[in-house]
């Protein structure tokens, strides 16, 4: 399920940078942007919106002023280039207030808070495109949502209802599922070989017929995964 939002700002640069921030989270979809208001009123009024980034100095009525009219306001995020407005902001129960400019880290900041309202499901994983030089995923626990880069993953192993996410700097533990997580990783990098284990192939260090060592650590093979292991390895299965 996506969560929908709305942008509202005066402003066609800001716009564009709260677009370009949100299509790098694979969970969100903009539905529209307006440039007042009244527009903003319209969408709500024919769509369910879940989320609002709304400027607050707009002509004909403020953000403010607008949130204060709503019967029902969606979650709202404030965006303003006036920190003056932060109390009465917090004051209508918004979700953050960003000042302009908004960087990237307080922009995702802002929608970890939204998320920790947001009642889509317990545990919420963000996918997230490409926005430097190393690729890497958001991945919720804990109580937060952790950036994980993904060539910093060694291997991952799911324990019940919930995998531990094994990388170079330390691991995480998730309620998620293992095939879940196996699909929002390129095929090209990582080795299921296993029904509890996923592998990163950069950090294989060796193997026997049974197992795959991964930076010193010894995991099994599965029996159903060892033809496809020793295939994706180019290797032929090697002797007991």
């Amino acid at each position: 399920m996506k969560i929908k939002c709305l942008i509202v700002d005066d402003e066609p640069l800001a716009i564009e940078v709260l677009e370009s921030y949100i299509q790098n989270l694979d969970t969100f979809e903009i539905i529209a942007t307006c440039q007042n208001a009244f527009e903003a009123h319209e969408w709500l009024n024919k769509k369910k919106i879940d989320l609002v980034f709304l400027d607050i100095q707009m002509p004909g009525m403020k953000g403010t002023d607008f949130i204060r009219n709503m019967k029902y306001p969606p979650k709202v995020i404030l965006t303003t280039a006036f920190r003056e407005y932060a109390i009465e902001g917090f004051d209508l129960d918004v979700v953050d207030y960003l000042v302009k400019p908004i960087s990237f880290e307080r922009f995702f900041k802002a929608v970890n808070k939204f998320l920790h309202y947001h009642s889509l499901q317990q545990n919420i994983t963000i996918n997230t495109k490409k926005v430097d030089e190393d690729k890497f995923i958001y991945i919720r626990a804990n109580k937060k949502v952790n950036k994980v880069f993904l060539h910093e993953i060694k291997y991952a192993e799911s324990i019940k209802d919930y995998i531990t996410i094994h990388t170079t700097t330390g691991k995480i533990t998730t309620k998620y599922t293992l095939t879940a997580f196996e699909e929002m990783l390129p095929g090209k990098d990582f080795l299921r070989i296993h029904r509890s284990y996923i592998v990163a192939i950069r950090h294989i260090t060796g193997f026997t017929a049974n197992t795959i060592d991964v930076s010193g650590i010894d995991l099994p093979i599965g029996r159903n995964y060892r033809s496809q292991v020793f295939r994706e390895l180019n290797f032929s299965s090697p002797r007991e």
